[in-house]
């Protein structure tokens, strides 16, 4: 929480820190009122998460791999029909190695998805204690169009979800739990709609018109685990006609973290740059 705020500066009127809990209580109900709460919400947003990566990896993977085990078995199938073609047995070895790395990549990302799964509660390491109160500067003009509008949010939100469905996929919201995302967006197989064969974890922005966007440290970190599955959708023009611009694994962009209030921001014309409409 202490990694969105600020120290304030003097001159606020706060209560005596003498008057506060003492140690020994604040940290008893931090864990049977937070930490414990906390884990268990982490823990089965973390499964959710890591249970619909897992199906799109499996799938996805196992695809390829299918695909190159049949070349191969066409390969062998010609060396053992009298082929001595010397690019028969190139590609062979080709094929093998590309077996080899799918297969790699998939125990390597099993194992990766496995670790994801822990969740724990460390020991506390106190740091201090704050009172925390509104920003000073929360309506001056670097800060004010930071601020969330709902009515823009909520527009842009909408124009995300259209966007999704007209390509084909379905969404699910999820912005009331605070997952560092806003939509769940799945990419359904042709033959089968209940099975997903692509997911990505949509976090969405709007603006009035055309500006600045910024992440939260959540959102930014959650950017960063997720990686191409994580997905940044900033809706320009929400006053007049949304426009749509989506940025896969956003986390790879040039975000400045602003001390200020923490966050990260980046630019309207290089996200537009790297944008897809």
């Amino acid at each position: 929480m202490f990694l969105d705020l600020v120290v304030a500066g003097g001159g606020n009127n706060v209560p005596d820190g003498d008057t506060l809990p003492a140690r020994d209580q604040v940290e008893r109900a931090l864990i049977e009122h937070a930490l414990h709460p906390f884990l268990q919400e982490v823990a089965a947003e973390r499964e959710r998460e890591v249970e619909t990566i897992s199906r799109h990896l499996e799938i996805s993977l196992k695809e390829l791999i299918h695909r190159q085990g049949l070349r191969m078995a066409e390969l062998i199938g010609q060396q053992q029909s009298g082929d001595n073609n010397p690019l028969t047995a190139s590609n062979i070895k080709t094929t093998e190695d590309k077996l080899d790395e799918l297969n790699g990549r998939l125990e390597g990302r099993r194992e990766e998805l496995q670790q994801e799964r822990n969740c724990a509660i460390t020991d506390i390491h106190r740091h201090g204690r704050a009172w925390v109160l509104p920003h000073p500067e929360r309506t001056s003009p670097g800060i004010a169009p930071m601020v969330r509008d709902e009515e823009i949010e909520r527009i842009a939100v909408d124009a995300a979800i259209a966007y999704e469905e007209a390509r084909g996929w379905q969404v699910v919201s999820v912005e009331a739990e605070n997952r560092g995302f806003d939509l769940i967006s799945r990419k359904p197989h042709p033959e089968d709609p209940q099975t997903a064969i692509e997911v990505r974890f949509i976090e969405v922005k709007g603006r009035a018109a055309v500006g600045e966007i910024a992440l939260t440290t959540n959102e930014y970190k959650t950017a960063e685990r997720l990686k191409k599955d994580y997905g940044l959708y900033a809706v320009f023009n929400c006053d007049s006609i949304p426009e749509v611009r989506t940025i896969q694994d956003p986390a790879r962009l040039g975000w400045q973290p602003l001390v200020k209030i923490e966050h990260y921001h980046i630019a309207a014309d290089e996200l537009l740059a790297s944008s897809g409409a």
